[in-house]
């Protein structure tokens, strides 16, 4: 039986993805059941053709931590028909070229604000559903510190309910990560979903500050979990995720080179690839 493990979607936003072994065992595979119909992502298709999917799959359980259900939950929807819900269309009509460069390119005559706060919401997405396919091997005993190798090393303070750094484990501080993205989002007042809202002075600061924080788990799931990642056979979707990040956040100059740091040397493989 093949292995299959169940996650958000993060092409519909709102169904189950399914990721799995098939076959013989040596591909893998994403799809989303959502009411019923199998749809596949633009991101996805590039993992493995559309069709190659098999129904007889017995769902396999995701652990997380007991605040799990706050901290991975589905995130607020962008609402169909919208402005921001088009944009996202785009976004993934320009990834399915496979052009990452031009697919990150603001649009011509769209809001730079709108345009990264979609992504930012996109971004959030990926990254919850990747760190969830290896929770199982992120807990309090194999990653006691968030870290990114031996030389960098994570202290977590959200500035509100802990506002002095604290030393925590890797599945700790990405819980408190998680959960306060997820209140960034949820708040109307910096991520406006309604027509003619204008975002607030301070919207630019707050996604750089999230994207950040966002880039420390990819950071910690190329250092420490990549065996994992690669018995699972997700390195492709992992790459793919990252390289799209990366050339968005560089795009805008969105994050400090010096944070970028630990994955300096994959960043600079993966734009060579492109030039």
């Amino acid at each position: 039986m093949p292995q299959q493990i169940s996650f958000l979607c993060h092409c519909c936003r709102t169904g189950r993805q399914r990721f799995w072994r098939v076959g013989d065992g040596s591909r893998v595979g994403l799809g989303c059941w959502n009411s019923g119909k199998k749809t596949v992502g633009p991101s996805c298709a590039n993992v493995i053709p559309a069709g190659s999917y098999t129904d007889l799959l017995v769902p396999l359980p995701i652990h997380f931590s007991s605040r799990s259900s706050k901290t991975f939950k589905p995130k607020k929807n962008i609402p169909e028909g919208s402005h921001q819900y088009e944009l996202l269309k785009h976004a993934e009509a320009t990834l399915g070229s496979g052009n990452l460069r031009q697919a990150v390119m603001l649009p011509e005559g769209e809001d730079l604000n709108e345009w990264i706060a979609v992504n930012t919401v996109d971004f959030f997405n990926q990254i919850n559903m990747l760190y969830g396919t290896i929770t199982e091997f992120c807990t309090e005993s194999t990653c006691s510190v968030m870290s990114a190798g031996p030389r960098y090393e994570y202290h977590w303070a959200d500035g509100t309910n802990i506002k002095k750094p604290i030393k925590c484990s890797a599945p700790k501080y990405i819980d408190y990560l998680m959960t306060w993205v997820q209140d960034q989002l949820d708040d109307e007042t910096l991520f406006p979903s309604k027509i003619g809202v204008p975002f607030p002075k301070n919207f630019m600061s707050v996604a750089k500050t999230i994207l950040k924080r966002l880039f420390r788990v990819y950071a910690h799931i190329y250092h420490q979990h990549f065996d994992a990642v690669m018995q699972l056979q997700e390195e492709a979707h992992l790459n793919t995720s990252f390289k799209h990040f990366i050339f968005f956040v560089q795009e805008f100059n969105l994050i400090d080179r010096r944070e970028l740091a630990p994955l300096q040397e994959l960043i600079e493989k993966l734009g060579s690839k492109d030039r």
